[in-house]
């Protein structure tokens, strides 16, 4: 019998750590959904992944907006008729000392990084739960954990996201839906190849397995945590930061 093919949707996967997550899922066999605001990178990461002899789909949405969030499950539900695992990426910046941040930067990142997280997560587990299995991972951060000095918002929507992931995973967990959380630590992307030497090599003395982290590292661990070897986990933060934190 042919195996029934499984479908995820990944939150800002046009490029960067997220394309890196479908990257892998392809690799599995699994049906992609790419969505982020970047439309037009998102379809050229949809038609690389293709070329891996699966089933894509680009489409735009702001995470941050119920609407637009509801109106995209429509969609992929359209296209595929289920969704069987969600990958919530999506994630923004706005860096200032906490006495100088704006309110609009405040809640630019709260809203994407953490409601949009709760969004994505409300539409998906009423599909899950009819069928009474799938899975959910939230992209936190290390950041969530410690506190980062000039990153307030960012912090406090990643400390946020863990909070939402430890809820979710007891109120879902009777149905079948597993939601865990990984928290990244320094990982070499576009956005942080950018940073000053001094700054990069402050991060590096930190880490005990004196490297940075690839999107790479982050795509293996959410393709462990949506497989049957991780059928029993659930609720859990997994730290993905070379050693950065212990």
């Amino acid at each position: 019998m042919e195996q029934e093919k499984k479908v995820a949707v990944v939150t800002g996967a046009a490029r960067g750590i997220g394309k890196s997550i479908a990257a892998k899922l392809a690799d599995e066999g699994i049906a992609l959904v790419i969505t982020d605001v970047m439309m037009e990178q998102a379809e050229e990461t949809a038609g690389e992944l293709a070329q891996k002899g699966v089933e894509t789909l680009a489409l735009k949405a702001d995470v941050s907006n119920a609407q637009e969030v509801e109106e995209l499950f429509k969609k992929i539900v359209d296209k595929f008729g289920t969704v069987d695992y969600l990958v919530n990426n999506a994630g923004i910046t706005r860096d200032n000392l906490a006495i100088r941040m704006s309110e609009t930067d405040w809640d630019m990142v709260l809203d994407i990084n953490l409601k949009g997280s709760f969004l994505c997560a409300q539409q998906a587990a009423k599909i899950m739960m009819k069928k009474r299995s799938g899975s959910i991972v939230n992209i936190s951060s290390v950041s969530g954990l410690l506190g980062t000095a000039g990153q307030a918002n960012y912090a406090s929507s990643k400390a946020g996201v863990i909070a939402l992931t430890k809820t979710l995973a007891r109120e879902l967990g009777g149905r079948g839906i597993t939601v865990n959380a990984i928290t990244p630590g320094f990982i070499i992307t576009e956005m942080t190849d950018k940073l000053p030497e001094e700054v990069k090599d402050g991060y590096l003395k930190q880490i005990p397995l004196k490297r940075g982290g690839t999107p790479e590292d982050i795509a293996n661990a959410v393709n462990f945590l949506i497989s049957p070897a991780a059928s029993y986990i659930t609720g859990t933060v997994i730290n993905v930061s070379g050693g950065l934190v212990i």
